[in-house]
């Protein structure tokens, strides 16, 4: 007889309850039938709270426990953890509970009534990534306003030389560069020595330092250094504040709130473009050469200041004070980010118990980075972060934005012109942005890319298609323009959100910003790809060309999110460990079958029911004696 159980990273235990078939498999007594093979299938995503089966008493003795291990002494917060860990087992039914007052009662109401009714410390914490997610908007994009004026000053604007070309796009991608290869690896030591409110300073103030050094240069090559320094702060910055705003966000709006970085920086890209149409007839002045190109690549500092004049007015990350074991801190910041006690203990007590557990089913003693690729929890996550990351470089939206006003010059319009069509395509970006934060938690990250990558890949065809309008016709330019507009609406509730706030949730804490380092790596490095191949993409393909190829990508990414990545709306970042335990074939047949349940409901109109892999609740069907938890027996990897 052995001891088996199911712990959150998918990995089964022996418990005492088992026995061994003859050919070597466990089987539940009492239902011999009941192999490892078909329970992993029926598994799935179905999660049991480890709390689940354990009296009041118990979960009262366990809060108690837990304030006496961490130097919580106040009776008024042992009572919070007391009463929030009898909670946390199941927050549906704290009415109940007898002990709690009416302030209490009512609060814990209002969050389940009024999800969006939250402390106002929260926003402000939202409000400040907000900001952080301007500059880095700003950085992306007075550049290209800028090179319109730089390039040929620099001597690198004949748009007929190779040479000319490679070296525009280099010095464009040069950040980027800098933050797929250093960058965005300096993420895991800034957030371990500074935490994430230190380390978003410390990116912050790079970032202004940066953009003023922009303003001063006089070769293309000085201006690619600066811009290369940039990428310090990009990285680390892009990786940490998505982290940040999903360590502290409630479940069920994580995704509103964290989809913030890229809804801002949509509005920063929107504000570089002002910044370029603002500045383009500033005159020269005695002694400076090119004094309108200089203000528009210095204005994009201002936000990294603001930035880093309130920052240490927030609250630290709780979850990150628990990685350090620092959970009287933890419980304190969580105060603040909630209304009253009871929540903020319930939170702590469940986020530990589940750290907890996850902490167990670690490989002690192996490195982190192998980790990622040997723990089967660890590899999907990366698998699907990769693949939204990949994809939002290869969706093409960055050839637009960087490249826009080349485009619609290249489309027969003035320089003026195309740079208030580019401010356009921001205002869009920004404001198809909004609808983002209802759909993206309610809708579901999933279905949001799932939609929108045909669309883009249609906009695309059409943009590109369009060049081979006659130039002498106004429906020329009005076609071009109508396909980035197109694109930019479509791209800015899906793919455009999603990618950083599913990659700041879909990894385990002990390894979340070792995780996110390779997700803005990924997504900076193809970044860095799109600037500097584009110019000379146009180049050898033409504009048809060079359109159609990101509008085949598109495609792909339809499919690579079909088959590989798993929905993360509605649970909280311990939970997600279950979802990313379903195995990669069990989850890519799953999509199949979603792709024809779309094909039969929505075209044959049959009455048919979607079929839901990740439900939250008790396992079923044979799953009984497979209950998720940790037994003292010596366990045994299957």
């Amino acid at each position: 007889m052995a001891s088996t159980g199911v712990n959150l990273n998918g990995v089964r235990e022996k418990t005492s309850s088992d026995t061994q078939d003859d050919d070597g498999r466990t089987a539940v007594v009492g239902d011999s039938s009941v192999q490892e093979d078909e329970f992993r299938h029926n598994l799935n995503a179905k999660l049991n709270n480890p709390l689940a089966g354990l009296t009041h008493q118990e979960l009262s003795a366990k809060g108690e426990a837990y304030c006496r291990d961490n130097s919580i002494d106040e009776q008024e917060d042992i009572r919070a953890f007391k009463l929030g860990a009898i909670i946390a087992q199941n927050p549906n039914k704290h009415p109940e509970l007898a002990e709690l007052t009416a302030e209490e009662r009512d609060t814990l109401g209002l969050e389940i009534e009024k999800k969006w009714s939250q402390p106002w410390t929260l926003y402000m914490i939202i409000v400040l990534c907000s900001t952080c997610a301007a500059v880095q908007g700003m950085d992306e994009t007075v550049v290209n306003g800028a090179q319109i004026f730089y390039a040929p000053q620099f001597g690198i604007g004949d748009k007929g030389s190779s040479r000319d070309s490679w070296l525009v796009g280099l010095t464009n991608g040069a950040p980027y560069l800098c933050c797929a290869f250093i960058g965005c690896w300096m993420t895991v030591p800034l957030n371990k020595f500074f935490g994430r409110r230190g380390t978003v300073f410390v990116t912050c103030l790079i970032s202004a330092l940066a953009c003023f050094w922009q303003a001063f240069t006089n070769t293309w090559w000085h201006m690619f250094i600066a811009r290369f320094a940039l990428g310090f702060g990009i990285g680390p910055k892009s990786a940490t504040v998505p982290i940040y705003a999903a360590e502290c966000a409630p479940p069920v709006i994580r995704g509103a709130l964290v989809m913030q970085w890229q809804m801002w920086t949509a509005f920063g890209i929107m504000l570089g473009y002002a910044a370029d149409l603002a500045f383009y007839n500033v005159p020269d002045q005695s002694g400076i050469t090119g004094l309108n190109w200089r203000l528009m690549m210095g204005s994009a500092m201002f936000p990294a200041v603001i930035v880093c004049c309130l920052v240490f007015k927030c609250p630290e990350s709780p979850r990150w004070y628990m990685s350090k074991g620092r959970h009287a801190k933890a419980y304190e910041s969580m105060c603040r980010l909630r209304y009253n006690k009871i929540q903020a203990a319930r939170d702590i007590f469940y986020m530990h118990t589940l750290l907890e557990v996850e902490k167990e089913s670690m490989l002690l003693g192996q490195s982190k980075v192998k980790e990622i690729f040997t723990v089967p929890r660890n590899r999907r996550a990366m698998q699907a972060s990769e693949i939204v990351m990949f994809m939002q470089q290869f969706c093409g939206v960055n050839v637009i934005a960087y490249y826009s006003s080349e485009v619609f010059i290249e489309g027969g319009l003035s320089q003026i012109s195309a740079l208030a069509a580019s401010l356009g395509f921001g205002v869009i970006n920004f404001l198809f942005a909004i609808p983002a934060i209802y759909t993206i938690d309610n809708f579901g990250r999933r279905n949001l890319l799932l939609t929108t990558f045909p669309l883009m890949s249609l906009c695309l065809f059409f943009t590109g298609f369009s060049f081979w309008i006659p130039s002498s016709s106004t429906a020329h330019i009005a076609c071009i323009a109508l396909g980035i507009y197109l694109f930019g609406m479509v791209y800015s509730p899906g793919e455009g959100p999603v990618p950083f706030t599913y990659s700041a949730e879909a990894y385990p804490l002990y390894i979340r910003p070792l995780g996110m380092s390779f997700a803005t790596a990924t997504t900076w490095f193809f970044n860095f790809v799109l600037s500097v191949t584009w110019p000379s993409l146009v180049q050898a393909f033409q504009p048809q060309g060079a359109f159609s190829w990101y509008a085949g990508w598109n495609i792909i990414g339809f499919f690579g999110v079909l088959f590989f990545v798993p929905e993360t709306k509605g649970r909280t970042l311990e939970e997600l460990d279950q979802v990313f335990s379903v195995r990669t074939r069990d989850h890519a047949a799953y999509g199949g079958r979603q792709f024809f349940y779309f094909f039969r409901r929505y075209l044959l109109r049959q009455d048919i029911q979607p079929e839901d892999l990740y439900k939250i609740g008790e396992v079923e069907h044979h799953q009984d004696s497979f209950k998720i938890e940790k037994t003292a027996d010596q366990t045994e990897r299957v």
